[in-house]
Parts: structure tokens; C-alpha cells; sequence
């Protein structure tokens, strides 16, 4: 009943679950006939994603891992809710078809369906003329960043999401939750503890200039060159993708998010790939002040956003290391993301001292 292609589909989805996929699609009127073509998409998540055609349409399913963790089934419910959320929006994202909520039709995950994006990651591949023409990767870039001022423009609340995160307070729990989390990674006996820099220096910094008020918003979470997908001829973003660490908070942190990784020395291509590589990018002062030109939030503190993903973001990192050392994850992957974490935390330190 189901045709795949060379690459096999039962990598990422068993043929019980394309069974009681097509089932759950009839009942939804999605489609008529087999699934066709179903192959896995590859990605840098260990989610499942696979495509699939039915009845001439195209769909991308996207669930939580095989082996599911605890909070893999939140994380799925709360992508699509953002996706529903955004379709009222003129926030490029892949447009959602219909989600499950039963966990009981696809063995014990949740899952839905989207629209697939015709575009590219430029962090994996930079076809012509993006390659060739400086001009168009600028313009890739700051596409970026007017993608960042429609997020952050959204009024939550109007688009269904006044109880998705918890605003309150956002900011404040920042500093103390990561330290918590680097404190966990002690559960591996192998981790020597982190031994990446002033991370006393940047909490205590951090708390002492941290912005007295903000306007809340839909925060990415983890927006960076390599999370988003651009159009093949022109230098625009036509999806934002992996909303996996989505909340309601302070949208400025995806500027910061960005800047923290942004041409990072020692780590030039790992949020970036192929478009760090080409080279020809704007700096973080003119990423900035498009910023600016697209939004009203206030940028005053912009420093201490970066700050603040770069202890963040470094911390998450550091947590591949401890899983690496512990044998749960490949050294190579740990010492790369390791060293990552360095970096973050030397940019973090010139920017405290106003370098």
C-alpha cells in the first residue's frame, strides 16, 4: 500500500505507522490513496521528519525522536501551536496542515503535518546566485533579521497565545536557570566540570545590568543563521524552522541569539556553513541597525541580550560535551561544541568590558 523511494522509509516511520497515518488522514479528509514517495528529511534535530505524497499533495510530518523522552511530546504539541498561531501572521514559516494530539495513533507521539518550504539552508548549501553575489548574501542576512522584527512585532496574545509561556519574571529566571542546568551536568561522573570560562563574572554581570522592563513576545528561542530556509532566487527568508525552544518572552533575545553567533572567531561556520564560508557579511553593528529600522523596541541594551545567549547558548553546548565525555554522544561532536562554548564566552567577556 505504500510506495517509498530508494532511501527507506521505515528509518524514520514503521509501516504500522504509515498504516495508522492514512487512517488518521481519511478521517480528515486529507488526501485519497496511498502514501507515495515517503523518505526521511534529513535535518540538525533528532526529531523525525519525514515527506510524503498523497493524492498530488506534498506533506512534511514531523513527530518527536523513536525513542521518546519526556518532554519530546510537549515539545511537538508546542511547535504546532506556534505554527496555528503564526499562520495569522507575515512571519515566513512552513504553513500547518493539521496536528495530532492523540498519542495513541502514532505509537505514543503526537505529530502533525506541514506545508512543505521550497528553499534551502544556507548553513548545508548556497546555490547561485547567492554564492556568487555579495550583494545578494548581505541581503540574505538582513533578510534575517527583518524575519526577527516581524517575530518579535506579533502580539501574542492577539494570535491565541496569551497562555503559552510565562512572561513574568522572564528575564529575571534567565541567569539562575542555566546555572542550574550547568549544574546538572555533575550527574556524569566523567565531566570534570565547567572549565569554560568566567561564568561567575558573566552571571553576576548579567544581573547587574539586566534590563528593568520589557515588552513580552514570541521568542524563537534559538534563532540563527542555520534555522531558517531561503528562497532559491531571491536573497529572502521563506521560513523560519525548528521552533522546538519557542516561548513567550523577551523577542530581543533572538537579536541576541543571532549576534552571539554571528562570524563567532574559532567557530566561523557553525551557525552558518556555507554563507559564513563565502564570507561578505554585514557586521553586527549594521545587523543592528536594520534591526532598528524594522522594529520599536528599544535596543539600549542590545549588549546584554548577546551577553545573555552567549551564557545560554554556551551552557547548552557544554551539556553535548558532558553527554560526549559520558559516552552518550561522539567525542567529535563534544569537543567541537566544547570549544563553541569557549568562544561564546570570550565574545561574551569583550562585550562586558565594551569592546
Amino acid at each position: 500500500m505504500f510506495e517509498q523511494d530508494s532511501i527507506d522509509a521505515g528509518a524514520v516511520l514503521t509501516q504500522a505507522d504509515l498504516a495508522a497515518l492514512t487512517a488518521w488522514m481519511d478521517a480528515r479528509g486529507l488526501g485519497s490513496g496511498p502514501l507515495e514517495s515517503v523518505r526521511p528529511v534529513t535535518g540538525g534535530t533528532q526529531n523525525v521528519m519525514a515527506r510524503f505524497d498523497r493524492g498530488g499533495r506534498s506533506f512534511i510530518l514531523r513527530r518527536g525522536p523513536r525513542h521518546l523522552r519526556p518532554r519530546s511530546n510537549e515539545v511537538i504539541r508546542r511547535e504546532f501551536t506556534i505554527l496555528d498561531a503564526l499562520a495569522k501572521t507575515d512571519v515566513p514559516h512552513a504553513g500547518l496542515i493539521a496536528a495530532c494530539d492523540d498519542e495513541s495513533v502514532l505509537g505514543g507521539a503526537v505529530f502533525y503535518l506541514m506545508e512543505p518550504v521550497t528553499g534551502f539552508n544556507a548553513g548545508v548549501e548556497l546555490p547561485d546566485p547567492h554564492a556568487s553575489d555579495v550583494t545578494f548574501r548581505r541581503e540574505m542576512c538582513f533578510s534575517i533579521v527583518d524575519a526577527q522584527a516581524r517575530l518579535g512585532a506579533v502580539d501574542h496574545v492577539a494570535v491565541g497565545l496569551g497562555n503559552f509561556g510565562r512572561p513574568d519574571g522572564f528575564l529575571e529566571r534567565q541567569v539562575p536557570r542555566w546555572l542550574k542546568e550547568l549544574d546538572s551536568y555533575a550527574a556524569f561522573p566523567q565531566y570534570p566540570g565547567p572549565v569554560i570560562g568566567p561564568v561567575a563574572e558573566v552571571a553576576r554581570w548579567l544581573d547587574e545590568h539586566r534590563p528593568t522592563a520589557y515588552s513580552p513576545g514570541i521568542l524563537h528561542g534559538d534563532f540563527h543563521a542555520s534555522n531558517v530556509m531561503f528562497s532559491y532566487t531571491e536573497p529572502a527568508v521563506v521560513a523560519v524552522v525548528d521552533w522546538e525552544m519557542c516561548t513567550i518572552g523577551d523577542p530581543l533575545l533572538d537579536l541576541g541569539w543571532l549576534l552571539a553567533t554571528w562570524d563567532l572567531p574559532g567557530s566561523p561556520d557553525e551557525f552558518a556553513g556555507e554563507l559564513a564560508r563565502r564570507g561578505g557579511l554585514p557586521t553586527p553593528r549594521e545587523l543592528v541597525a536594520r534591526y532598528s529600522e524594522r522594529s520599536k523596541r528599544d535596543l539600549a541594551a542590545v549588549d546584554w541580550y548577546t551577553v545573555l545567549a552567549c551564557f545560554k547558548l554556551g551552557i547548552v553546548l557544554e551539556g553535548s560535551y558532558a553527554r560526549a565525555l559520558a559516552g552518550k554522544a561522539p567525542m567529535s561532536v563534544g569537543e567541537r561544541l566544547h570549544n563553541t562554548t569557549l568562544r561564546l564566552f570570550d565574545r561574551a567577556q569583550s562585550l562586558m568590558s565594551g569592546e
